[in-house]
C-alpha cells in the first residue's frame, strides 16, 4: 500500500517536482530508499565476507515464543541490540527525511513512537498463537493502526514519522536482496506479460466506465492508473501528468486504500479456500492488489500457510517471489510510461485548459519508480555472493548470516509502513469520493480480480507453482 497524504501534500506533489536533474538524487524519497537499502545490503555483504557477526547482531527482532517468560528473557538479553538498532534507524531515517523536507525535531519523537509500537507488534506477531491464525506483524500493525486512527486518534504532530512510501520502498529494496536475480530473469517476461494484460484491461474498464458515468477525463485517468498500476503512487504521477484538478487524486487515493485494506485479508482467505499453491496464490495477489505494501503482507500471509497441514503446497518464499515479480517487476515499472502516454493524450485530445506545456519523453524516467532499480541491484549483489556456494553451504552459512538478517530488517520496514498506513487511514474520508468514482473503480476491481485469477491459475499457473528459490 502507499502513503495516504493530505490534500496539501498531493497538490504539492502534482504541481512542484521535488528535484530536478542531479538534485533528485538526494531530494526524492525513491532515491533515499535506494541509497539506504543498497547501503544496508552492501554493508551486510561486506561484513559477511569478512566473517563478522555484527550485522546479525544489530538486525535483531523478536523470535518465535510461546510463554511470556521466554519473551521477557529475550528482551532482557537483547536490550542493547535493540537500542543500537533504534539508534541506527533513527540516524539514517532522520538524515534521509531531512533531505526530503521533513524537520528532524518533528520526525524524531514520531519515529520513536513508531519503533516502540512496531516492536510490540512484531513480538505479538511471533507469538505461537498468533502464528496459528496467520496474524503476521504487518497485518497486526495495520489492524492496530486502523483501530487507533478511527477510534481515538493521535495528535497531528505525530504524523511526521508516518512515512508510508519511504518505509515500503526501503523494504522492497531489501526484498530484492533475498530474491535471486536468476529467478527475476527466468520469470520476468511472464510477469511483465501477465501484469501488462491486467493493467491495460483494468485501466480501460475503469476509464471507460468513469467516462460513461460522465466523470472528467482527468479524474477517469487518475482512477484508472490507481487501479491498474501502483495504487497511490500511480494516481499521483498520472494526476500530475494530465494536470488533474486538486480534488481528483484524493478521490483515487481513498478508493485505492479502501480496496487494498479489504483485499489484504480477503485474497489470502479465498486463495486458501481454493487451495492454490503458494506461488500461484502470490501471483494472483500480485495481479489483484492495488498497493505494494498490502500485497506484500497478503502474499506473505498466504505463503506462511503452506506446509502447516492446510493442503497448500509450496513455500512462503514462493508466494513472496511470485507476488514481487508480478507487482514490482511487472506493474510498478509502468508508472512512467502510463504518465507519459496519458500526458500526450491530455495535450492532444482533452481540453487544453491548464495544460500549457508539451509532454516530454523524459517524463518516463522522471515518473519511473527508482526503488525498482535498488531492488534489482540488491538482487544482483546477493546473487553474486550466493552463486559461489553450494546449496548445503548456502543453507548452513549464507542464509543465517546474510539472508535472515536482511529479512529481519525488511520485516521492520514493512511493519513501520503498515502501522503508518493504519494510523493515517480514516474510514470517514472514504465517503467523500461519491458514488460515480466508486462505481467506476469497483467495475475495474471486479475485472481485475477475475482476469488475474484466469491468468495466474489457468494460463500461467504452471510457472508460478514451480518457482524455485535457492
Amino acid at each position: 500500500m502507499s502513503d495516504v497524504p493530505t490534500n496539501a501534500d498531493v497538490n504539492e506533489e502534482i504541481t512542484t517536482p521535488r528535484g530536478e536533474g542531479w538534485q533528485e538524487l538526494w531530494s526524492k524519497e525513491d532515491w533515499w530508499a535506494v541509497w539506504l537499502g543498497l547501503g544496508i545490503v552492501i554493508l551486510a555483504c561486506a561484513l559477511f565476507h569478512a566473517g563478522s557477526t555484527f550485522f546479525s547482531w544489530i538486525a535483531v527482532a523478536p523470535a518465535k515464543w510461546s510463554t511470556f517468560p521466554q519473551l521477557e528473557d529475550h528482551f532482557s538479553k537483547s536490550a542493547g541490540r535493540y537500542a543500537a538498532q533504534f539508534g541506527a534507524f533513527l540516524i539514517l531515517f532522520t538524515i534521509a527525511t531531512s533531505f526530503i523536507g521533513q524537520k528532524a525535531k518533528a520526525f524524531i519523537p514520531s519515529f520513536l513512537f513508531i519503533y516502540i509500537v512496531s516492536l510490540v507488534i512484531i513480538a505479538a506477531g511471533n507469538w505461537d498463537q498468533a502464528n496459528r491464525y496467520n496474524l503476521e506483524p504487518p497485518l497486526l500493525g495495520l489492524l492496530l493502526g486502523l483501530i487507533i486512527s478511527n477510534v481515538s486518534g493521535l495528535p497531528r504532530w505525530l504524523d511526521a514519522g508516518f512515512r508510508v512510501e519511504f518505509y515500503i520502498k526501503l523494504g522492497i529494496v531489501l526484498l530484492g536482496a533475498t530474491l535471486p536475480f536468476t529467478l527475476i530473469i527466468w520469470a520476468g517476461p511472464v510477469a511483465i506479460l501477465q501484469a501488462s494484460i491486467v493493467s491495460i484491461v483494468t485501466f480501460s474498464v475503469i476509464f471507460l466506465v468513469a467516462r460513461k458515468l460522465g466523470l472528467d477525463p482527468r479524474l477517469s485517468a487518475t482512477l484508472g492508473a490507481g487501479g491498474a498500476v501502483c495504487g497511490v503512487s500511480a494516481a499521483i504521477a498520472v494526476a500530475g501528468a494530465v494536470r488533474a484538478k486538486k480534488e481528483h487524486p484524493p478521490i483515487a487515493i481513498s478508493l485505492v486504500v479502501f480496496y487494498a485494506i479489504i483485499f489484504v485479508f480477503a485474497l489470502p482467505l479465498v486463495s486458501r479456500a481454493l487451495h492454490l499453491p503458494a506461488g500461484v496464490g502470490g501471483a494472483w495477489i500480485g495481479t489483484s492488489e492495488f498497493a505494494d505494501a498490502a500485497g506484500l503482507a497478503a502474499a506473505q500471509s498466504y505463503g506462511n500457510l503452506a506446509g502447516h497441514d492446510t493442503g497448500i503446497t509450496g513455500t512462503a518464499e514462493q508466494a513472496l517471489a511470485s507476488y514481487t515479480l508480478i507487482k514490482v517487476i511487472g506493474r510498478d515499472v509502468w508508472i512512467g510510461i502510463w504518465a507519459f502516454v496519458l500526458a500526450v493524450i491530455a495535450v492532444t485530445r482533452w481540453e487544453r485548459a491548464g495544460v500549457d506545456s508539451k509532454p516530454q519523453v523524459g517524463q518516463i524516467w522522471w515518473r519511473f519508480p527508482k526503488f525498482v532499480i535498488g531492488f534489482l541491484v540488491a538482487s544482483i549483489l546477493t546473487t553474486l555472493i550466493v552463486h559461489a556456494y553450494t546449496l548445503g553451504d548456502y543453507t548452513k552459512l549464507v542464509k543465517p548470516s546474510l539472508i535472515v538478517p536482511i529479512t529481519a530488517l525488511r520485516t521492520w520496514a514493512f511493519t513501520f509502513s503498515f502501522l503508518s498506513i493504519g494510523l493515517t487511514t480514516r474510514f470517514r474520508e472514504f465517503t467523500a469520493a461519491g458514488s460515480k468514482p466508486f462505481l467506476a473503480f469497483t467495475a475495474g476491481v471486479i475485472v481485475n480480480v477475475i482476469l488475474g485469477y484466469i491468468l495466474s491459475v489457468l494460463v500461467f499457473g504452471h510457472y508460478w507453482a514451480s518457482i524455485v528459490i535457492h
